[in-house]
């Protein structure tokens, strides 16, 4: 009796594994239905042989024989199919119906009378008198489904990812359950052996459980958490229903002597094991959670840690390296990488130590895919399959920024099972906080590059504007000593030309023509031009050569000026201007290098002359204001342009309406003006009015006495 409630006991609970796998189940459709199909055919057959035993009417009998039978020989069918589904092998449905035909055709032998078997004792015997020609082609039916499924699983079993772990467990269920199974209801039956065939259901049940604990505890389905909670409620409620039944043994042994239990005391005892079946339970979920949950990981603290890597360098490789042992160590993998596409056609590659690197052209591949890919996932190409199984790569993870693959995230194979659908679930809610990290990194690593290359440039530039610098100075001191040379050479000859057109001049030589006058007092002044000229390009050179000497002594600065302008009426006169200037009595004397000042003045006045309109006046001004002298000459001329004006003391420079009055201009009086002025510590006074005229001058400091 025991025996019967064992059996129906075990068919119940494999028809319920089944149920639990087909319903919740993961997305390999093949596997979840080929176990459902081997458990449920296993509850079944358990159901109905335990029937057969209990049942005394031969008609029943008959029924319960033929559906024992015909389940029978569907439990290694089903077991073929979970074999190639739990390797990942592809069947089409032809192969399928034409693997059932054995079946179909032994179950139409089975329920024909005088097929296989010739008459049933449904007494105390249970016995079927079976037909051995036919019922030797069942048990060979038999033997080839379950032959065939354990040579996959052995020659097979070795290549499928994230098997190797939890295999020996299936080997060892099937073992059992076969060999039990078989041994007990084909092998004794043949010999109308029917007195131990109630052992065989409880050894196929074994088959079942072992399955079932391999998909519960390595995750090949995601049905963990409803196998853990079931097994912690029934342990819990054994517990109670243990410790009921101790308690109120007890208490009607102690005080009520007839072993019944009175209402009020069951009452009183259900109140108190209400409130001890929540801590039970808690201490069976803590218990379970320990057997099936001992790879588990708490996805809050895992994105916590990982955003907290993810945020601790912006370096690709180190971000790559980091992450991906992040990764390992929370999901169990053997090992990880990424692979991310840079913009300039190169490629990164990095994770744990020892990872398999995927060629390029292996990920080039891999783009076609937008989601999560796995070896086992159908619609996977055989040639990704194989390039999957051959890097060792349980897992693929396209990286994927506004509709472009920048990349992929690799797993290698699960240590202990294979990935579930939480572990996908939860790489999905990492994916964009990953791709983000990367593309972050992408960036800095290329401004770096950038800057690296800028700054080869730089130092490329750099490198030939010194050549080009220590060039121009080579030239530019050889200049300084033509200018020097050459200037030094023209004054003896410019100032023989000089004294000779002077001694014309005041008839020396003979009487001279007004008209002869006139032409020698042009030339005098053209070559006291010219040697005025050659002074300012001497200082010029001595100032690049570091050779400009000022050379101070006390002079009277108001007979300087009126001596420069005097010096230069004829020129104005020749132009119908003059100059209007009050020279100041009792003047200071001043601490200045007479020659260069001598220069200043007549530049500033010899161009008012050249940049006035004819027949105007020219405005010469010195007086002594507080601490300080100023000088300035003011003029009518075409003036500065306000554009330009910060260029003008600049060596060589020339006002665009400079050059187009006066062509011949040099550009250095300007500049060796405020030269000088800055020597002796004084102020360039400068203003200007494009078209209405300039301002030129200077405040020098009185020296205290």
């Amino acid at each position: 009796m025991i025996l019967n409630i064992l059996i129906l006991l075990a068919g119940v609970l494999s028809i319920i594994m089944a149920i639990i796998v087909l319903v919740g189940g993961t997305n390999t459709k093949s596997m979840r239905i080929a176990y459902g199909m081997f458990a449920g055919s296993v509850g079944m057959w358990a159901i109905f042989l335990g029937l057969f035993l209990v049942i005394t009417s031969n008609e029943l009998a008959r029924i319960s024989v033929f559906t024992y039978y015909s389940l029978g020989l569907l439990i290694p069918y089903s077991f073929l199919f979970f074999s190639l589904a739990y390797l990942s092998i592809p069947v089409s449905r032809f192969v399928r119906f034409f693997a059932l035909l054995p079946w179909i055709a032994m179950s139409v032998l089975i329920a024909v009378p005088g097929g296989m078997y010739s008459a049933i004792d449904a007494s105390s015997a249970k016995t079927v008198e079976l037909i051995f020609s036919t019922y030797l082609l069942y048990s060979a039916v038999f033997v080839l489904y379950v032959a065939l499924g354990l040579w996959l699983l052995i020659t097979k079993a070795a290549r499928a990812r994230g098997v190797l772990r939890h295999r020996r467990i299936v080997a060892v269920s099937l073992l059992v359950g076969f060999a039990g199974g078989g041994y007990f209801d084909i092998i004794l039956p043949l010999f109308n052996n029917y007195e131990l065939i109630a052992y065989g259901p409880l050894f196929a049940f074994v088959t079942s459980v072992g399955i079932f604990y391999v998909i519960a505890r390595h995750g090949l389905f995601d049905v963990r958490l409803a196998v853990v909670r079931t097994v912690s409620y029934l342990l819990a409620l054994a517990t109670l229903a243990a410790l009921y039944y101790a308690l109120a043994l007890a208490i009607s042994n102690l005080f009520l002597r007839d072993y019944t239990l009175v209402q009020p005391a069951g009452i009183g005892l259900a109140i108190v094991l209400a409130f001890v079946f929540q801590p039970v339970r808690r201490f069976f979920d803590h218990f379970t959670n320990a057997i099936f949950y001992k790879d588990g990981y708490n996805a809050d603290d895992f994105y916590a840690k990982l955003n907290k890597v993810l945020t601790s360098t912006t370096d690709l490789r180190t971000l790559l390296k980091r992450a991906s042992n992040t990764i390992t160590e929370t999901f169990k993998s053997e090992q990880a990488s990424f692979f991310v596409y840079m913009t300039d056609g190169r490629f990164v590659s990095d994770g744990t130590d020892g990872h398999r690197k995927v060629p390029y052209s292996d990920a080039e591949s891999l783009r076609v895919y937008t989601d999560i890919i796995t070896p086992d996932l159908r619609g996977v190409s055989r040639s990704t399959h194989k390039l999957l199984v051959s890097h060792k790569l349980g897992l693929v993870m396209p990286l994927i920024r506004e509709g472009n693959v920048i990349g992929f995230f690799c797993l290698g194979d699960h240590k202990t099972s294979t990935y579930s659908r939480r572990d996908k679930r939860v790489l999905r809610t990492i994916a964009d906080e990953l791709v983000i990290a990367i593309q972050n990194a992408l960036s800095i690593e290329e401004v770096k590059v950038l800057n690296a290359t800028l700054q080869q440039r730089i130092d490329s530039a750099t490198k030939e504007l010194r050549a080009s610098n220590a060039q121009l100075q080579r030239l530019d001191e050889a200049k300084d000593e033509f200018i020097s040379m050459a200037s030094h050479q023209l004054r003896t000859p410019l100032t023989s030309i000089k004294g000779y057109i002077s001694m014309l001049v005041e008839g020396d030589v003979g009487k001279v023509s007004p008209q002869q006058k006139h032409l020698l007092d042009e030339a005098f002044l053209s070559s006291e031009r010219m040697v005025r000229l050659i002074g300012d390009f001497l200082n010029v050179s001595r100032l690049q050569t570091g050779k400009f000497i000022i050379d101070k002594h006390p002079i009277n600065l108001a007979k300087v000026v009126a001596q420069e302008l005097e010096s230069l009426l004829p020129n104005a006169a020749a132009r119908g201007q003059k100059f209007t200037y009050k020279e100041p009595k009792n003047f200071p004397e001043l601490n200045l290098d007479e020659s260069k000042f001598r220069q200043v003045i007549m530049n500033f006045a010899d161009n008012a002359i050249y940049y006035s309109k004819d027949n105007s006046t020219i405005k010469v001004s010195l007086s002594v204001e507080g601490k300080e002298v100023m000088f300035t000459v003011k003029d009518t001329g075409i003036g500065v342009p306000i554009k330009e004006q910060d260029q003008l003391f600049g060596k060589f420079f020339r006002a665009t309406n400079a050059r187009k009055q006066r062509p011949d201009g040099t550009g250095v009086g300007l500049f060796l003006a405020k030269k000088v002025i800055d020597a002796h510590d004084g102020k360039t006074i400068f203003e200007s009015k494009e078209g209405k005229g300039s301002t030129f001058g200077f405040r020098i400091p009185i020296p205290k006495s």
